[in-house]
Order: structure tokens, then C-alpha cells, then sequence
């Protein structure tokens, strides 16, 4: 199966000698949804706004389901659906009105029952007749995916999608993006909260000083590159470690009532196994053992450290 989108060495540099993009590559599938992950000025908002056609490439090809955003701009542009971060809507407008002038922008024919189902699925249906000024900042948020939806996207652009929303309704914005999913929508989602991409993304994409450092499965990423920490709690707090475990990287901590040890799901072996035996040999009683995998955040940060130095 061809991919969705085809991006091959994307190039922005402007007037000013700021390049934004540095030969970006990247090959997204049929009803994936992909995390673009990086700090601020690494190049996200660029990569969406040339793909979405709002900026201009200076060099480099972008396909979008087999046709190039440049000369067939108006069949590529029809494919893709773009939430933009921050929330411009009519506020005198009503959320019906909205949605109906979105699909004919792209030429659509009217379809009533298309834009219900796109309401329904947004829990907007009894919003319908309401004007903007009248919804919640989540409700906002919703009808930005309502008009991205009307003219029946393959792709759906998520910009900071739940930037400033509390934590319940981004539990539901979440919800929404599976079931767009689940209706086979091709999902891209920048987000500053990593436990977004960590909820719900199947692959990672990670970008800084415009250039792609690597995309991935979720999963793999976290499991190669990921690693963990054993929290050893002590049933006798303990003064200092024994100095045979000076050249283990061992730490105490919570006053001497815990010991931390890091190791790497990438090794062979972990050293546990010796290292509660040598543990209980130096009379060292154990109360419980926690482990904890590293977080994606924890990557992201340490590979945007990396690139940095």
C-alpha cells in the first residue's frame, strides 16, 4: 500500500537566511497516527503549514496520497483537514453555519447528514445552533476539528490540539482522535505534552533545528532507547553504601531508607540478580522493589540534548 504522505528533502529558507527546514524526510501511512515531537523554533509549524500549503517550500517534494502540494495543489489540499492552535472562529457565528461554509470552500456538495455525523461524533450536535461566543474554550477546540472534517479529510492536522484545555476534556479530545481514527483518518499531532503522543500515537517523529532525528514505533523507541530505574526500599535505613558498590552507580536515597539503581533494557543482563545477592550479603534487608520504565518525555529530552551539543 502507497503511503499517505510522501515528504522528501523539504527545504525552507527565508528572506532573512533563517532555514527552517534542512532536507526533511518523512513517510506517513494510511490511518496512522503520528506524534511530531520538538522544542519550540524546531520546525513543526513549518513542516505542517508547507505540507497544508500556506507556505512555500524552497525545495524539496511533498506528495499527499500521489499528488505533489505544488502542482496539484487544489486535489492534494482537498485531502488534508488543518486544526490550527490558536482558536479564530466568527464569534457571532453559529457552529452549523461554520461547518457548512467549511465543505463549500473545498467545492463539496451539501451533505447534511455528513456534517451531523461529524457534529454527533464531536458531542457538538446540541451546539449546533449556538453561536461561538457562547461555547467553552474545549467546545472551541471541537468545532476547529468540526470544519477541519467537513469536506471529508484522509488526513486530519492536529497543531497543539489541547493546548490550554484542562485535563478531562483532554481524556476526550484523545477519545475523538481514536475515533477518527478508527474511521480511517490519517492523524499528525504536534503537542508540547508528551503523554499525548505516549497515549495515543503509534509512531514518534522527532524534530529539531529543522531536520528529522528520527522516526519510530512508539513502542520500539521506548524499548531501545528507553530505560529503567529499580527502587530498592530498605527495611532499615542504612547510613551509607558498603564501598563494594561504589563502581555500580548506586544511590541512596529518602535518607537512607531506599537505593536507586538504573540499568538498560538494551543489556543483555541486568545485574539485579547479583546485585540483591550481594545486597543480602552485606546483611542488607529489603522491604519492596519498584521498577519504572523511562518516560518519553525523558528520551525526547535526551535526544534533543544530544543534537544540541
Amino acid at each position: 500500500m502507497a503511503p499517505i504522505l510522501e515528504v522528501e528533502g523539504l527545504q525552507k529558507r527565508y528572506a532573512s537566511g533563517h532555514e527552517a527546514l534542512s532536507g526533511v524526510d518523512l513517510t506517513i501511512e494510511k490511518g496512522e497516527i503520528l506524534a511530531l515531537l520538538g522544542p519550540n523554533g524546531a520546525g513543526k509549524t513549518t513542516l505542517i503549514s508547507i505540507i497544508c500549503g500556506l507556505v512555500t517550500p524552497s525545495g524539496g517534494q511533498v506528495r499527499v496520497d500521489g499528488h505533489d502540494i505544488r502542482h496539484d495543489y487544489r486535489k492534494a489540499r482537498a485531502l488534508i483537514g488543518l486544526v490550527p492552535q490558536e482558536i479564530a472562529l466568527e464569534p457571532f457565528e453559529t457552529v452549523w453555519n461554520l461547518v457548512r461554509f467549511s465543505r463549500g470552500l473545498f467545492g463539496k456538495p451539501r451533505d447534511d447528514a455528513h456534517l451531523e455525523a461529524v457534529l454527533r461524533s464531536l458531542s457538538l450536535w446540541d451546539k449546533r445552533d449556538a453561536k461561538v461566543h457562547e461555547l467553552s474554550g474545549g467546545m472551541k477546540r471541537r468545532v476547529l476539528i468540526a470544519k477541519a472534517l467537513a469536506h471529508e479529510p484522509k488526513i486530519l492536522f492536529l497543531d497543539e490540539p489541547t493546548a490550554g484545555v484542562d485535563v478531562e476534556l483532554r481524556r476526550g479530545m484523545w477519545e475523538v482522535v481514536e475515533g477518527l481514527r478508527a474511521r480511517g483518518v490519517t492523524i499528525i499531532l504536534t503537542t508540547h505534552y508528551i503523554e499525548e503522543a505516549e497515549e495515543i500515537a503509534d509512531r514518534v517523529a522527532v524534530i529539531n533545528r529543522g531536520q528529522i532525528l528520527l522516526v519510530e514505533e512508539k513502542a520500539r523507541l521506548m524499548a531501545r532507547m528507553g530505560r529503567k530505574e529499580l527502587r530498592i526500599e530498605l527495611q532499615h535505613r542504612i547510613d551509607a553504601l558498603p564501598d563494594r558498590f561504589a563502581a555500580q552507580g548506586l544511590e541512596l536515597i529518602h535518607d537512607g531508607n531506599a537505593i536507586l539503581y538504573h540499568y538498560d533494557t538494551r543489556g543483555e543482563r541486568t545485574g539485579i540478580a547479583s546485585l540483591l545477592a550481594e545486597l543480602a550479603e552485606e546483611g542488607i534487608v529489603l522491604r519492596d522493589i519498584v521498577t519504572r520504565q523511562s518516560s518519553l518525555e525523558e528520551i525526547f529530552v535526551g535526544l534533543v540534548t544530544e543534537d544540541a551539543a
